[in-house]
């Protein structure tokens, strides 16, 4: 099963409406609001790379007041 990490970083003051907005979509398994150069961490299970590749692109990237995201594929899960 693919995984991707996505770090995200939001229009200034809208990190709880994409929180909101992230835990609608069945795809993402974990949402993290952090400190530093991101604002949230999401992580995102998918059936297929191709399926997980329209998430990204065409679910996640489309919320509103989310300004730019960086995707980490997973290549292998440690224990």
């Amino acid at each position: 099963m693919p995984t991707a990490i996505v770090l995200i970083n939001t229009e200034i003051g809208k990190e709880s409406e994409v929180i909101d907005s992230l835990s609608k979509l069945p795809e993402v398994k974990e949402i993290y609001l952090v400190y530093g150069v991101y604002d949230i961490v999401a992580k995102i299970d998918s059936e297929t790379m191709e399926s997980l590749e329209g998430i990204i692109t065409q679910k996640i990237r489309h919320v509103r007041a989310i300004r730019s995201t960086l995707t980490l594929i997973v290549s292998r899960r440690g224990k």
